[in-house]
Formats: C-alpha cells, structure tokens, sequence
C-alpha cells in the first residue's frame, strides 16, 4: 500500500527548500508566517544575529479577535505587524510563507502587510 506524507510534513520540506535561499539580515530581515489550525504569527528576524526583531498574531489581546483562524484575524495581524515594523524603522523585508501556500490567509496577512507601509 501506498502511503501518502502528512500535509505538515510536505509543508516542512517546501520551508526548507525556500529557506536555502530566503535569509534575513540586518539591513532586510525577513517576515516569517506560521499557521495553526486556531491562530496565525507573524515574526520580523534578522537572521545573522538570530533575533525577532518585532512580532504579531491573533492571540494578541489588543486586537480583540473572536477568532484567530480567518482571514479577517489575518490582515489584522499583518497590518499589525506593519505597523509595528515601520515603527522600528523596518521598511523592507523578505517574505517567507513558511511552507504555505499563498492563498487564503497567508495571502490575507501579506497583502495587509503591504498595504500598512511594509515593502516585499
């Protein structure tokens, strides 16, 4: 019988494949997302220090979410953390889906990134 790979373990090896080339510095960090079943998190790192620089999700209780897993929870994260990243003085970054496709959510939480001054 065959056996088919589970959805996260796929998911692992597309994030290792993009993050052989995807690096954040200190001049363009990058912006990670990661995705549950209940909530999403977005982090700003500067990957030759090996810090977050700034992060955002929807267990944030300033953003008063009835629930963390739509897209509505996710372009008010990503505008959150753009809003964060322009306060720090983070203008350009490099995306990193973490593995996700970019659709639904992901795509929410970037394009509302966009929109509140990040650069990608």
């Amino acid at each position: 019988m065959i056996k088919k790979e589970s959805r996260n373990t796929m998911r692992v090896e597309r994030h290792k494949r993009v993050r052989k080339d995807v690096n954040g510095t200190s001049a363009v960090p990058r912006l990670n997302v990661f995705r549950s079943n209940s909530n999403i998190f977005a982090q700003i790192i500067d990957d030759e220090e090996g810090k977050t620089l700034v992060s955002a999700s929807s267990l944030d209780k300033d953003l008063k979410l009835k629930s963390g897993s739509n897209k509505e929870a996710a372009s008010k994260v990503g505008e959150k953390i753009a809003k964060l990243a322009v306060k720090a003085n983070i203008k350009k970054v490099v995306f990193d889906r973490g593995g996700y496709l970019y659709h639904g959510r992901v795509e929410a939480l970037a394009t509302a990134a966009r929109e509140n001054g990040l650069e990608f």
